[in-house]
């Protein structure tokens, strides 16, 4: 049923999009000291990428449409400042990541609860 409303369908991969993002986000925290690991991080979330808009492939050329979300989710290269071990974690930079995920999922979670509000009113329950 909620699979054909594309606002509580968005809102189901902002949260996954998020707990993805914190899953990197603990990796990297996790090798924290490892000589030579590099951060990584999701691309940021695009609620325009998803089957809603509409595109379609007409040459083999062309790239299809894909998931609501980052590209699928794949992890890239955050960046950074090489320590002299060639690790590119930073701490203060990953627990601004943590928190932007954790606003991210607050968000999706905001959303899917309102839509949940507004079905019932409009079935005619209460609570």
């Amino acid at each position: 049923m909620f699979a054909r409303i594309d606002t509580m369908r968005m809102a189901q991969a902002l949260g996954q999009h998020a707990a993805n993002r914190h899953r990197v986000t603990a990796m990297n925290v996790a090798n924290a000291d490892t000589p030579g690991y590099r951060a990584r991080d999701l691309r940021d979330f695009d609620p325009d990428r998803g089957p809603g808009i509409g595109l379609r492939a007409t040459r083999p050329d062309h790239v299809a449409a894909g998931q609501w979300g980052s590209r699928r989710g794949t992890p890239v290269d955050a960046g950074g400042e090489p320590s002299p071990d060639g690790n590119t974690v930073s701490l203060e930079d990953e627990m601004v990541r943590a928190a932007d995920a954790s606003r991210q999922f607050n968000l999706s979670l905001s959303v899917m609860q309102s839509g949940m509000t507004m079905l019932r009113t409009a079935t005619g329950r209460r609570g």
